[in-house]
């Protein structure tokens, strides 16, 4: 029978729960519970740069990735070769065990960091093996894997229904609910980045941020984008109405 590791040991092992949030903590805790220790030997723990593309579509599933700290997101680059940002990932999941759950041998989606981040490697077939032993470790995974799916078909259905800066307000709205701090979203109007997430070309950014802002939306400070709680709670109000959809 396979040895188990405690939290503790855990802790041990992976000093960086100690500095993330307590939320990721529980998480993570929650995710590796009763881990084997053969499983534990293979971590490999790794600091990324901000900017960095560490899991390109198409490419061979070789290393299962976790994110420790930071922010991460999904880029599709088959949509007529410009490249959509469709999901940003605060959670903690298991970057490649939807290809090997669903056996599919290559990435199906490539991501990038947003922040530097800490991250934690583990081999494929480690994993997979850990899978195929460990049942409440394969429902716990497909557990999150479709909660992932059911996130990311939601956001795109509403976005298939958006246009100019109802688009921008969607992704705003998604925005605040995920980094608000103390009910505030501070976050940089980067064009092109906004244009990535959006799908929306950088000319059509700068009009709906202008008209966002004279709408009372949003705040602007600087190249900062500004939203306050209530300017939040006028921004659901108004897609739900769009929508037709009482979130």
């Amino acid at each position: 029978m396979d040895s188990r590791v405690s939290k503790r040991y855990l802790e041990e092992v992976l000093p960086f729960l100690k500095k993330i949030a307590p939320e990721r903590r529980e998480q993570f805790l929650t995710y590796f519970e009763n881990v084997p220790s053969w499983l534990v030997e293979s971590f490999v723990v790794e600091k990324m740069e901000k900017g960095r593309t560490f899991i390109r579509e198409g490419e061979p599933v070789d290393t299962i990735y976790f994110i420790c700290d930071g922010i991460i997101k999904a880029t599709d680059y088959r949509i007529y070769g410009i490249s959509f940002d469709f999901m940003l990932f605060t959670k903690v999941y298991a970057h490649g065990g939807m290809e090997i759950i669903m056996d599919v041998e290559k990435y199906m989606t490539s991501l990038q960091t947003v922040t530097e981040c800490t991250v934690l490697k583990i081999p494929k077939a480690q994993f997979s093996r850990w899978l195929k032993t460990d049942i409440r470790a394969l429902r716990y995974e497909s557990k999150l894997m479709g909660e992932y799916m059911l996130e990311q078909a939601r956001i795109v259905r509403a976005f298939l229904f958006l246009q100019g800066s109802d688009r921008l307000a969607m992704l705003l709205k998604n925005r605040y609910e995920k980094y608000a701090v103390n009910g505030i979203l501070r976050m940089n109007s980067d064009r092109k980045e906004l244009s990535d997430f959006t799908g929306l070309c950088m000319k059509t950014i700068t009009r709906s941020v202008k008209k966002l802002k004279e709408e009372g939306f949003i705040s602007k400070d600087g190249n900062d984008i500004v939203i306050n709680q209530e300017q939040y709670g006028y921004l659901k109000e108004e897609l739900a109405q769009i929508l037709s959809d009482d979130e």
